[in-house]
């Protein structure tokens, strides 16, 4: 049995290992923490090399050239009912998700005259037919006016409608370069089959995608040739109706162009 003088002794020893620092208990055995719990398997001492190689990581997913499955799909049609079924299908086109309808063209396609604009508007959305609203009205008079029509079922005095974009982009908004360009294909294909005798771009977005060019105010009124046709650009029917003196050079831009079919061979 322990005695007080033994009890008072320990705690003495305790104190004093206390004031020294000695403030946590310990084995009777010093513990060596570099030991590990489990021996090192053969496996992991091999070296890395010989270890088995990890999984290799998923390649990503490869990119789409979106442009050159558009001239895919083109080139398949051979009619322009086989074009707009292409068109319809096509589905690399983000702004065809938001739209209400497809609109691909109206009027004479053996009309002489092709006329070609940007994209669908609210109206043209509704119906389904590009150029019904204000600007679709305009075209029709700036275009009677020197004795063509959408509904003419004489080719020398008909037009053929269409535009560089099928669908409504969000907002009305312009089309971007990578929709211009993934539409270029079709656009061309569409030229072919119709083989117009002259084309009238109207405004800016057609001004790129046919000429590759921009700045439909310095460059209307001057023939240019592309897809092997005469091609005039046009100020757009929209801006003529925010612009109504620059309506006098449209009418010069319409005479140009009946002159030009009038001398054709």
């Amino acid at each position: 049995m322990e005695t007080a003088e033994e009890y008072w002794l320990a705690r003495a020893l305790l104190d004093w290992h206390v004031e020294l620092g000695a403030d946590e208990s310990i084995g009777d055995s010093p513990v060596n923490r570099y030991d590990l719990a489990e021996p090192i398997s053969a496996a992991a001492r091999q070296p890395a090399a010989s270890r088995a190689a990890p999984p290799p990581i998923p390649a990503a997913a490869p990119t789409v050239d979106a442009p050159a499955e558009a001239r895919k799909a083109a080139e398949a049609a051979s009619s322009l009912d086989e074009l707009a079924a292409a068109m319809r299908d096509f589905d690399l086109c983000e702004v065809k998700k938001g739209a209400r309808k497809f609109c691909f063209s109206d009027g004479n396609p053996a009309a002489s005259v092709m006329i070609i604009g940007e994209a669908p508007g609210r109206e043209e959305d509704l119906e389904g037919r590009p150029f019904v609203g204000r600007a679709g009205q305009m075209l029709d008079r700036m275009f009677a006016a020197i004795g063509l029509s959408r509904g003419s079922p004489d080719s020398q005095e008909s037009v053929y409608i269409t535009n560089v974009l099928p669908w409504r982009p969000p907002s009305n908004r312009t089309p971007d370069a990578a929709e211009i360009a993934m539409m270029v294909p079709f656009l061309e294909r569409h030229v072919a089959l119709v083989d117009p005798d002259v084309i009238c771009l109207m405004g800016n977005t057609p001004l790129t995608a046919v000429l590759n060019e921009t700045g439909i105010t310095r460059l209307r009124g001057q023939w240019a040739e592309a897809y092997g046709k005469p091609v005039m650009p046009m100020l757009h029917p929209a801006y003529l109706l925010r612009q109504t003196a620059a309506k006098k050079q449209a009418w010069a831009d319409l005479l140009a162009v009946k002159a030009r079919l009038e001398t054709k061979p």
